[in-house]
């Protein structure tokens, strides 16, 4: 899931200047769990732009807002809102943005949320990151903990020995991330593993932008080593 966060609303008037019609477009996925762009979040947001003046042309909440086909087929329904419309709030993620961009060219489209990771939901509001997108899913030896995203200094071959108590140096709050992995493989029976030597990242993978289609099998236009 994607973690957002929603700006603070005077940031979102200050982008809006100047702007007196528009149109608000939420996510009916990572948007709504975050509680930043589902229906409820939308609602509130139409009555806060006009309660300072703008008029909020129409409202929807896209399924989701990244599937490109989907929300321009879904966006013609709206296509006499959207074209009496000065702007788009984009009440979903960095990604939906520019989706929305890609498929309403020249109107200005301007985010709601702030993107901040990739991440579980732990419980009802808390939010934890769980994966950095490197290309490679380590995963060490099928323990599901990945040492790059829940570890500060992404050590990928054992702790980096700063840890006091089995907490991070970095992060007092946080358990070593490497000691959690030592205690599941012991606990697995699989301790000689932990041992196992990974190699270097392939940085190569993460050349942005990203690029990936399960058709032609290549990722960031690199042919895949996996396949």
């Amino acid at each position: 899931m994607i973690i957002t966060k929603q700006k603070p609303f005077e940031e979102i008037a200050e982008e809006l200047s100047g702007y007196d019609r528009v149109f608000l477009v939420g996510c009916s996925l990572c948007a709504t769990a975050c509680k930043t762009g589902g229906e409820e979040e939308v609602k509130a947001m139409k009555e806060k732009l006009e309660a300072v003046g703008k008029t909020v042309t129409g409202t929807v909440v896209l399924d989701p807002v990244c599937n490109l086909q989907k929300s321009r087929r879904d966006l013609r329904k709206f296509s006499q809102e959207i074209s009496q419309s000065d702007a788009v709030l984009c009440m979903a993620c960095g990604n939906g943005l520019q989706t929305l961009a890609e498929i309403l060219e020249d109107l200005p489209i301007f985010p709601a949320n702030d993107t901040l990771f990739l991440g579980e939901i732990k419980r009802f509001g808390v939010f934890e990151e769980r994966c950095i997108q490197c290309g490679k899913c380590l995963l060490t030896s099928g323990v599901g903990l990945c040492p790059i995203s829940r570890c500060p200094k992404g050590m990928v071959n054992g702790p980096c020995g700063g840890a006091k108590d089995g907490f991070c140096e970095a992060n007092p709050e946080m358990k070593c991330i490497w000691l959690e992995i030592y205690e599941k493989l012991k606990k697995m029976g699989r301790l000689d593993e932990f041992r196992k030597i990974i190699p270097p990242l392939d940085h190569s993978l993460r050349v942005k932008p990203g690029k990936y289609s399960f058709r032609r099998g290549v990722v960031n236009d690199v042919p895949s080593k996996a396949s």
